[in-house]
């Protein structure tokens, strides 16, 4: 693809009401060039998000935002898919951290999950992360990226970077959890290189596809 989806200096939605993950978004928008503005700055409602695939949840979360700002939007939908739970919690990640969004509790659960499974070894307890983003823009033009990092889950948790199951979680062929990394190891790319997180991997796919080398 060789069409700039994205003109450098555009106003761009970022379709999500988690500070976190706006921030991460931002951050790796920003090599981009566009101007980012969140979904909760704009004072927009969230949709329910009622998809059965990361492909659909952010497509409803972008188209909303989209037709609701008359600007382009950014919808993330991502979460932790575990070899031993089947593929859970998956699309439901953010929902079992319940409405207080306590990954804590999350986590926990997580956990609580895999010994009754009796996943106790490195191997039993393979995971990956899942990104994807899609773009909407208010015509209803549609466009999406995905991104993941496999790797396997810890207990307890380590490190206070990050958020979400990023304590649990030890990507492959590293030592340390995503919640012990600085978000510049964790998400730093460039346009050329393979970055690490699949949010960062997603990005580094939308920037190829703007035409960024």
């Amino acid at each position: 693809m060789t069409t700039r989806i994205l003109a450098p200096g555009e106003r761009l939605v970022i379709a999500s009401h988690n500070s976190g993950k706006v921030a991460e978004i931002a951050a790796l928008i920003r090599p981009i060039g566009v101007e980012a503005v969140s979904a909760g700055e704009l004072g927009l409602a969230e949709p329910e998000e009622t998809g059965e695939t990361f492909e659909e949840n952010a497509a409803i979360k972008a188209v909303a935002a989209a037709g609701a700002s008359g600007l382009p939007a950014l919808a993330d939908d991502s979460g932790l898919a575990i070899d031993a739970l089947g593929g859970e919690p998956g699309i439901y990640s953010a929902r079992w951290a319940g409405p207080d969004k306590d990954f804590a509790r999350a986590m926990r659960l997580v956990e609580e999950r895999l010994q009754q499974a009796g996943a106790t070894s490195p191997e039993q307890r393979r995971a990956r992360f899942v990104a994807v983003l899609c773009l909407a823009r208010p015509d209803g033009e549609l466009l999406t990226w995905r991104g993941e990092i496999t790797g396997e889950l810890v207990w307890p948790p380590r490190g206070e970077k990050g958020f979400g199951y990023d304590p649990i979680f030890r990507p492959e062929g590293h030592d340390r959890t995503f919640g012990e990394m600085e978000a510049g190891e964790k998400h730093g790319w460039r346009p050329g290189m393979t970055p690490l997180s699949h949010r960062a991997r997603a990005f580094a796919a939308l920037a190829r596809d703007l035409g960024v080398q």
